[in-house]
C-alpha cells in the first residue's frame, strides 16, 4: 500500500481552468483507480483566488498576518470541501472530515481511503502542510499540482526567457524560491519555500506538475513519466 500527498493548488478550481467540471470528474476518476490499486491519498487543496480576494478586501484594515491568513485558510477549507463532497457522491471511501491539523489528517488515512484538507494555522500555506503531511505519514512522495508547467529559473510571466527544469535536487529548488520563511499573507510562488525547507531537511521526494491536465497526476501518481519537474535529494 502507497501513501502520496498531493498538493491542489486552489486555481485549478477556478473558472480560467477550461472545462473545469470535466477537470474535477477526471480527478475523482484517478482517484478512483488509485485507491482500487491500493493506494492512500491525502489531498491538501489551496485557497486560490477566493482567498487572494478577502485578504486583499481585509488588508487595508487589518494589520495582523495572522489574522489576514485565517481568511485565507477559510478559501482553503471550502475548496476542500468541494472536492471532498465530489469524492464522497461518486461513492469513494473518503473521510467525512476536513480535517484541521496534519496530525488529524494522518490518523484519518489510517481508516479512510482518501482525506480532504485545506489549511492548518497561520504562517503555514497548503503547499507547506502538504509536505509536512507526507513527512508525518510516510508518503512515497508529494504531488505538488499548479497552473504551471514546471519549476522554472525565473517567473516566465515576466521573463519568458526563463528555463524550464524537468530534474532538480530539493537544495537546487530551494535556491530557486528562496530562503523557508513566511512569504506574507496570500502570496504565490510555485511552491512554498517553507515547504521545500522541510523536504530538505527530510529528503522527501516532490514532483511539480501542471494540475490542470490530468493525465500528469495520473502519470505522477502511477510512478510514470510525466511532463514536469522531479525533484529529489
Amino acid at each position: 500500500m502507497a501513501k502520496v500527498v498531493v498538493a491542489l493548488g486552489g486555481s485549478l478550481l477556478r473558472p480560467e481552468v477550461k472545462d473545469r467540471h470535466n477537470w474535477l470528474l477526471e480527478l475523482v476518476s484517478i482517484l478512483r483507480d488509485r485507491v482500487s490499486s491500493g493506494d492512500r491519498i491525502a489531498l491538501v487543496v489551496g485557497g486560490g483566488a477566493p482567498a487572494r480576494e478577502g485578504i486583499e478586501l481585509a488588508r487595508p484594515i487589518i494589520g495582523d498576518i495572522s489574522h489576514l491568513d485565517r481568511i485565507g485558510i477559510a478559501a482553503t477549507r471550502l475548496n476542500a470541501t468541494i472536492v471532498r463532497e465530489a469524492l464522497s457522491d461518486e461513492g469513494i471511501e473518503v473521510s467525512g472530515n476536513i480535517p484541521e491539523s496534519v496530525e488529524e489528517a494522518a490518523s484519518e488515512l489510517g481508516y479512510f481511503d482518501v482525506v480532504v484538507m485545506g489549511g492548518t494555522v497561520p504562517g503555514h500555506t497548503t503547499d507547506a502542510v502538504a509536505i509536512s503531511l507526507a513527512i508525518e505519514v510516510g508518503a512515497m512522495k508529494c504531488i505538488i499540482a499548479t497552473n504551471v508547467s514546471n519549476v522554472y529559473s525565473e517567473d516566465p510571466k515576466s521573463n519568458p526567457g526563463a528555463k524550464a527544469f524537468d530534474d532538480l535536487t530539493l537544495n537546487q529548488l530551494q535556491e530557486i524560491v528562496g530562503p523557508p520563511k513566511h512569504g506574507g499573507a496570500g502570496g504565490s510562488q510555485v511552491v512554498d519555500p517553507v515547504g521545500v525547507g522541510n523536504a530538505v531537511a527530510n529528503g522527501l521526494a516532490l514532483d511539480i506538475l501542471d494540475g490542470r491536465k490530468t493525465e500528469r497526476i495520473r502519470g505522477s501518481l502511477e510512478g510514470l513519466e510525466f511532463d514536469g519537474t522531479k525533484v529529489r535529494g
